[in-house]
């Protein structure tokens, strides 16, 4: 019989192809090194969102504490928590060893595919269950980076290796805290709806992800080039 961390693993492997094709669609079209810009733009716009992402539901926990699924969920995201704070910085460091201004990060609108892929997380936190942003964190943490990816980059850009560090580090991280979340999955007395709240949330997460990734591959510039007027 398997756990509810590996039924996750499946789901997610067969909805897989569809983002695997947006990101060698990314890293393959011409005119990369402006396209990777645009790439680290988009993702200062999801990353900055995570530690607001996991204090919403840690808040969500601490406000059911009889909720058999809240307890170990709350003793989860405390401390992954403190591990992800600060990865937005890291994007920005990214941003200007390409030679470009990192403050563009939070001059732009974010793009609507960042916006949806984050916002629904919100959204099912808030008016449904928190265990739901699990489904998110396994597909952003459960396949990592290839570990050569940053090294293949830099040569194709022509950008220094540091301005690959996001890449690099989640390369080295990924794998430990991408099993993590599926141990815990497997840990979790979730109920069959939250079963599916996580599946749900996790498909979602895919496809919004891929749709990000194939604008950016087809020259659309993250937040489409507008800036917050505030």
């Amino acid at each position: 019989m398997t756990g509810h961390g590996t039924d996750l693993r499946i789901k997610i492997e067969l909805a897989w192809p569809a983002l695997h094709r947006s990101a060698r669609q990314l890293w393959n079209a011409p005119g990369l090194p402006a396209r990777y810009v645009e790439y680290l733009l988009a993702m200062h716009a999801v990353v900055r969102a995570s530690v607001p992402l996991m204090d919403t539901a840690l808040a969500r926990c601490r406000a059911t504490p009889a909720d058999p699924v809240a307890g170990p969920l709350e003793r989860y995201l405390a401390p992954h928590m403190a591990e992800e704070r600060g990865h937005d910085d890291w994007l920005c460091e990214d941003i200007a060893a390409t030679g470009h201004d990192p403050g563009e990060a939070l001059r732009r609108v974010p793009p609507a595919a960042a916006a949806a892929m984050v916002g629904a997380q919100y959204y099912w936190i808030a008016h449904w269950h928190p265990v739901a942003l699990l489904g998110y964190i396994a597909v952003l943490e459960g396949w990592p980076p290839h570990p050569g990816l940053a090294s293949r980059l830099a040569a194709l850009t022509g950008y220094p290796v540091c301005a690959f560090g996001t890449l690099s580090r989640h390369a080295d991280a990924d794998p430990g805290h991408g099993e993590e979340v599926f141990r815990l999955l497997d840990r979790l007395p979730l109920t069959v709806a939250q079963e599916k709240a996580v599946g749900v949330s996790a498909l979602h997460t895919v496809s919004a992800a891929a749709r990000l990734l194939s604008e950016i591959a087809g020259g659309t510039p993250a937040g489409r080039g507008e800036r917050a007027t505030s």
